[in-house]
C-alpha cells in the first residue's frame, strides 16, 4: 500500500498541481477548509484555476487567498456573498462565475469523486407528481387518438 503520509502540504501537492486544472475544496464557510493545502497551492503559482466550492471564503481568508493573487479563473460556488474581491473581479469581468445550488453542487462533487461520466438533476419543473403524470399521459393519448381520426 502507498504511503500517503506528507511532511507538509507543499510536499502531498508536489507534481500534482498544473495550471487550468479543476479543485474542489472542501469546508463550509472558513470551517473545515484546507488552509495548508490552498496556502501551498497559492505559493506554487499555478493559476487559471477552476475551483469547486460552496463558497469564495473572504478577502485574505481560505479561497479568498487565491482570488487575492488572481489564481483563479471560474469558481462554481452556491453562495459568494462575503467576498469583496470576488465581487470586484466578477463584475470587472475577471472571473467566471457557475451558481449550482448546495445539493447539486455536492452531488456533482461526489460523482465527480466517482468518476462518473456526467451528471444531470432533473430540474423541480420535471419532478411532477404521479397525479400528474397519469394527467399529462391520458391528455397525449386522447390527442393522438384525435389526430389520427381527423380528417385531412
Amino acid at each position: 500500500m502507498a504511503n500517503k503520509r506528507y511532511t507538509d502540504a507543499a510536499t502531498a501537492l508536489e507534481g500534482v498541481l498544473f495550471d487550468g486544472m479543476t479543485i474542489c475544496a472542501g469546508g463550509f464557510g472558513l470551517c473545515g477548509i484546507p488552509e495548508r493545502l490552498i496556502d501551498a497551492i497559492e505559493a506554487s503559482g499555478v493559476k487559471d484555476l477552476t475551483i469547486a466550492s460552496n463558497n469564495a471564503g473572504i478577502d485574505g481568508q481560505g479561497l479568498g487567498k487565491l482570488l487575492r493573487s488572481r489564481q483563479v479563473k471560474k469558481m462554481i460556488s452556491s453562495y459568494v456573498g462575503e467576498n469583496k474581491e470576488f465581487e470586484r473581479q466578477y463584475l470587472s469581468g475577471e472571473l467566471e462565475v457557475e451558481f449550482c445550488p448546495q445539493g447539486t453542487l455536492a452531488e456533482r462533487c461526489r460523482a465527480g469523486g466517482r468518476a462518473s461520466p456526467a451528471f444531470t438533476p432533473r430540474p423541480a419543473s420535471a419532478r411532477r407528481s404521479p397525479r400528474a403524470r397519469r394527467r399529462r399521459s391520458s391528455t397525449a393519448r386522447n390527442t393522438s387518438s384525435n389526430a389520427a381520426s381527423a380528417p385531412i
